[in-house]
């Protein structure tokens, strides 16, 4: 059996482009968005406030979402979550 490399993750079905806004704004509009994506599906927050690169993981946690992956920018990062329920 042929060794599988991993591909690239899936893309987001949305994103939410925070970059310029001050925390809690990323994860308000994450919260209000993410209806958009079906259970399983990929969202991703674009953010430049270093506050989000705790924040979007500990709301994962606290609503039970899958932080995915935090994708450097040119300027800020991408945070991917899926969405469990």
């Amino acid at each position: 059996m042929p060794d599988q490399q991993p591909g690239p993750p899936p893309a987001p079905l949305v994103t939410v482009e925070a970059v310029g806004r001050k925390c809690p704004i990323p994860i308000i509009w994450l919260a209000q968005r993410l209806h958009e994506v079906p259970i399983g599906g990929l969202i991703a927050v674009t953010a430049d406030d270093p506050a989000a690169r705790a924040d979007i993981p500990a709301w994962c946690r606290m609503k039970m979402h899958e932080f995915v992956a935090e994708e450097q920018l040119t300027r800020g990062s991408a945070f991917h979550i899926r969405r469990m329920y």
